[in-house]
């Protein structure tokens, strides 16, 4: 019985000392960019970016595969600094944000890539639809403390997606490429502490 009741104390005490490695971390909106690039007639490239995010990372310092991500950006949100282009984005003909306000990122796994460097593989839902994606992440960072003591850590992630696999656009691929690169810039605050 004694033996029964040690085993059940380190039992506890592993899945104590598992669960205080992993910290929570959010999104500093003010310092991540979540940003697009499209071939335009396949002769210049449009960038643009959604100024409006937020999200929630779970980070193991001592194992990043065991981290994981969720985010949601605003499709309202969509900036390439021309309005009527914005207003085209916003519309049925692409993202359709009046039915489809979110944009979205699951995790499910990370795995090693290197050096300072994840693959992270997640649900992606855009348009309405789910596929499966794959990250290139550089990161993160080794945290650092502001002046106030907050804990700040940055990571960038990059993933190539078709358009037409979310039935974002129907316009033609000779008009605007189907594939767009995406670039994630992000800045990651602890939870609890001040963002800056």
């Amino acid at each position: 019985m004694a033996r029964k009741a040690w085993i059940l104390v380190l039992a506890m005490g592993l899945a104590v000392s598992a669960a205080a490695q992993t910290e929570t971390w959010q999104l500093d909106p003010a310092h991540t960019a979540a940003q697009f690039a499209v071939r335009h007639m396949g002769i210049s490239t449009v960038r643009g970016n959604f100024t409006k995010l937020n999200g929630t990372i779970q980070y193991d310092p001592s194992d990043p595969s065991k981290s994981s991500i969720e985010a949601t950006l605003d499709a309202a949100s969509v900036d390439t600094r021309v309005e009527m282009r914005d207003n085209d984005l916003r519309s049925p003909k692409f993202f359709d944000v009046a039915k489809f306000p979110t944009i979205t990122f699951k995790s499910k796994r990370a795995e090693p890539a290197g050096a300072g460097k994840l693959k992270v593989t997640g649900d992606l839902t855009m348009h309405g639809v789910t596929k499966e994606v794959v990250l290139d992440v550089e990161g993160p960072s080794e945290p650092i403390k502001d002046p106030r003591g907050n804990s700040h850590m940055g990571a960038s992630a990059t993933v190539t997606l078709n358009r037409r696999d979310f039935g974002v656009g129907a316009i033609p691929a000779a008009m605007v490429s189907e594939n767009v690169a995406i670039t994630l810039d992000l800045e990651l605050v602890k939870q609890g502490g001040a963002k800056q």
